[in-house]
């Protein structure tokens, strides 16, 4: 089946929750980490969990800003930037369902270097520090599951700044594509160009000529800034070998997620 990734209009997340109030069809389960504890050791967040919307664009951290909440994305992407002196950006990493936006919060510091942007709009959870912090501290199950995203979360930090020097937008194009789909439900994707083009750090023109060759190859179908993946396959033949390197990593250390077949 094809999997569209648009840059267009996008199906509508569940609408926005009163804090504490849960829909059948809207679970912080849809979260790998929260979807890792027992019953019994998610129920002490339940009550504190908040449901939010998160929209394509929306800031969730910016660099030296103390932060306040943990976000654990379900349907959305939330992409950590790195902004230089001039105002260019570049992604470091990229958070979907298996992680959490905010491991300062848990690793000794409640400031980042780094900005938070919602690369793709949808849903997910927020979880005041306090909690998360009296949590952590219990050394239990949640610990555990955090420390081992974080290991997972470095090893992607390391590869992407590898990628960016030695390997080609084409490249980076292809395997960004293949863990955008890892992360997220099927259906549709909301990215501008311009957006795409500052998460990997290039000219919006370089993204449309590497989109081009993908299209050509018959990996993707492009036409007039909507992208339509073909063959998955197709592009991993494409991407280098840092895409395989951090899906393995992230699935050795979230042993609850299945390996697609």
């Amino acid at each position: 089946m094809n999997t569209a990734l648009a840059f267009a209009a996008a199906p509508q997340p569940p609408p926005r929750l009163p804090a504490g109030q849960h829909a059948t069809h809207v679970s912080p389960r849809d979260n790998d980490l929260l979807a890792a504890l027992s019953e019994a050791e998610l129920a002490p967040l339940r009550d504190a969990l908040e449901y939010t919307r998160l929209r394509l664009g929306d800031m969730l951290y910016e660099p030296s800003k103390q932060l306040r909440v943990a976000y654990f994305p379900c349907t959305a992407v939330v992409s950590l930037h790195y902004v230089t002196a001039s105002g260019a950006t570049a992604q470091t990493t990229g958070v979907g369902r298996e992680g959490m936006v905010g491991i300062a919060l848990f690793m000794g510091g409640l400031t980042t270097s780094s900005s938070a942007v919602v690369s793709t709009g949808g849903y997910g959870w927020k979880l005041d520090r306090h909690v998360l912090m009296q949590e952590f501290n219990r050394g239990g199950a949640l610990q555990h599951a955090l420390l081992r995203y974080t290991q997972a979360l470095i090893t992607q930090t390391v590869q992407t700044a590898a990628c960016y020097r030695h390997h080609s937008v084409e490249q980076q194009l292809s395997g960004w594509l293949l863990a955008t789909l890892d992360r997220m439900a099927p259906g549709e994707l909301v990215m501008t160009q311009e957006l795409l083009g500052s998460l990997l750090g290039v000219r919006r023109e370089s993204i449309t000529q590497a989109a081009g060759h993908l299209q050509a190859l018959g990996h993707i179908r492009y036409r007039r800034g909507h992208i339509t993946v073909l063959s998955p396959a197709g592009l991993r033949g494409v991407a280098c070998e840092c895409y395989g390197v951090v899906r393995r990593e992230m699935l050795r250390l979230a042993p609850h997620r299945q390996e697609a077949s």
